[in-house]
């Protein structure tokens, strides 16, 4: 395991700090397999500070992907799994009456920890749905007119199934407006597939990820480091203008009746800025905004109903503002 501190304290190496984190995908891939662009999505926002949206159908590993992510961290972690019986304290906590002080205390509910697992987030009511919007806004639960600081670093990764419709509730605007991606976890390749019947008939448990040889490669430091050095990735003004020009595309687009709000452009400014230092470099290209447009903006828009019975998806629509709008030199 790599060691996250030194003599001096936590790691100021931007470059160990990136290889810690790139050790991650070697980690991850003893238990998940070929869902890289899955994995850097939840690398890219542990770097920005923010919340990521897992869809895909049953069975494709979202929850082991969580779960392989959250073992090769030095991070705690807690699952929820969300059902339409879900009360908003379930999750944040409550105030319980001791009867040996007569006094009420908070009991802390699941949120309070690094890496929240919400499991089927889609199948709770819009009032338990909400009950994450401060946390993952503020960063803190406030209950009883107190406010309660949440660890950091702090990320809920939420799942959802894309097809299965009945008993559940999707998603407000304000509530995926928070989450920074919107990762699709596809179905695997038929290599991929026969990869992980190997393993599984090679004994491998995906509930004990441990036997699998998963181990925490990377803690709070490195990760503190990571997004320092992040933030002294520069942008130039033709980058930032770049940005603004795509998602103000999107409010202009005729197959979309919501687009991108302005807090979508600092989002995928803030995700092309991790994905280029990941990459090595310090500075932001036109190719880093290109890169994390999709799952950085696909979940911010909304699709006319009449391009959506066309087959329109906002995948295309995205990918066409890309190809329309000038690139700078």
């Amino acid at each position: 395991m790599m060691d996250p501190t030194t003599d001096n304290g936590p790691t100021a190496d931007p470059d160990r700090a990136r290889a810690s984190l790139e050790a991650l995908r070697a980690e991850i891939s003893k238990a998940v397999v070929g869902q890289d662009p899955a994995v850097t999505g939840l690398v890219v926002a542990l770097l920005c500070r923010g919340h990521v949206l897992l869809e895909g159908v049953p069975g494709v590993a979202k929850t082991l992907l969580v779960r392989a992510l959250a073992s090769s961290l030095e991070l705690d972690t807690k699952r929820v799994q969300f059902t339409p019986d879900l009360m908003p304290s379930d999750v944040t906590g409550s105030l319980v009456y001791d009867a040996r002080t007569t006094e009420f205390s908070f009991q802390p509910g699941p949120v309070f920890t690094n890496l929240l697992l919400a499991d089927e987030i889609n199948r709770t009511p819009p009032k338990t749905q909400s009950s994450l919007l401060e946390a993952m806004e503020e960063r803190q639960v406030t209950v009883d007119g107190t406010a309660r600081p949440l660890p950091d670093p702090f990320l809920v990764a939420a799942t959802q199934n894309p097809v299965e419709y009945e008993g559940t509730y999707p998603l407000p605007e304000a509530q995926l407006d928070r989450f920074l991606l919107k990762l699709t976890v596809p179905l695997p390749s038929r290599q991929d597939e026969i990869d992980v019947l190997t393993r599984h008939a090679e004994g491998f448990n995906p509930r004990d990820l441990r036997a699998a040889g998963v181990r925490p490669v990377a803690g709070p430091a490195d990760l503190e480091a990571a997004r320092t050095s992040v933030a002294k990735t520069s942008v130039s003004p033709e980058i930032t203008a770049y940005v603004v020009d795509v998602c103000r595309a999107t409010r202009d687009s005729p197959s979309l009746t919501l687009g991108v709000s302005p807090r979508g452009a600092t989002a995928l400014l803030s995700t092309a800025r991790a994905w280029a230092w990941l990459t090595g470099r310090d500075y932001v290209i036109p190719d880093d905004v290109k890169a994390l447009a999709l799952p950085t903006l696909r979940h911010r828009v909304q699709l006319r109903p009449e391009a959506e019975m066309e087959g329109v998806t906002t995948d295309s629509v995205i990918n066409a503002i890309l190809a329309q709008v000038p690139v700078p030199r």
